[in-house]
């Protein structure tokens, strides 16, 4: 979508393509630069794409507590 929020992945599986739409509810997709036309990424870089996180500058959610 125009605003970043929406993403739709497809790929294939082995046996057949696989579609995966996902629209988040608050911010928005951090795309890489694709300078060749292609974007390579690693498998942790696709899964914090999907979940909204920006994989250029991941930050800790939570800080542990000392025991």
């Amino acid at each position: 979508g125009r605003k970043g929020d929406r993403i739709k992945v497809l790929w294939w599986s082995g046996d057949g393509m696989c579609l995966l739409a996902k629209r988040l509810e608050h911010g928005h997709f951090v795309w890489p630069s694709a300078e060749s036309g292609a974007v390579h990424l690693t498998p942790a870089q696709l899964s914090m794409l999907l979940e909204g996180i920006d994989w250029r500058r991941p930050a800790r959610t939570h800080k542990s507590t000392q025991v």
